[in-house]
């Protein structure tokens, strides 16, 4: 069952997904990444690969790159679907940091996806990955 209604926006976003791997820079894990993102606001898919360091803690991550540059273009963030798109074996979720980013601009139900070549490995709800975010803003 998919969770993203818009079947043409989703295969678009996987696509670009899928391409901006081929770009990521991963030299000493040599585990390539893409993402991509769907503006809420715009409909506009933004995309980003990791790229390493050899410092380890200066890499970048797929989804963290593809937030900034959907901010950098739009100057806000709010996001309907996020999609991950990795050529392992195993469907592979973003990093806790990743999730902790993108809780400050995703809704709980947020669909993500991710994916390789066989197409979508698994289906979550943002809330299922980090059903606990870290906020600094006092609950009501």
């Amino acid at each position: 069952m998919m969770i993203f209604g818009d079947q043409k926006k989703m295969n678009e976003a996987v696509e670009r997904a899928r391409e901006v791997r081929e770009n990521a820079y991963s030299p000493y894990s040599n585990f390539r990444v893409g993402a991509a993102i769907v503006s809420e606001i715009t409909g506009r898919i933004y995309s980003g690969c990791n790229v390493e360091n050899a410092s380890f803690g200066a890499t970048i991550c797929a989804e963290r790159n593809a937030v900034l540059q959907a901010i950098a273009a739009e100057g806000t963030g709010a996001f309907s679907l996020l999609v991950v798109y990795t050529e392992v074996e195993e469907a592979v979720p973003p990093c806790a940091l990743c999730l902790q980013v993108l809780s400050e601009f995703c809704s709980p139900d947020m669909p993500v996806l991710l994916c390789g070549r066989q197409g979508i490995r698994r289906q979550f709800r943002f809330r299922d990955l980090l059903p606990y975010p870290f906020s600094s803003v006092p609950s009501r």
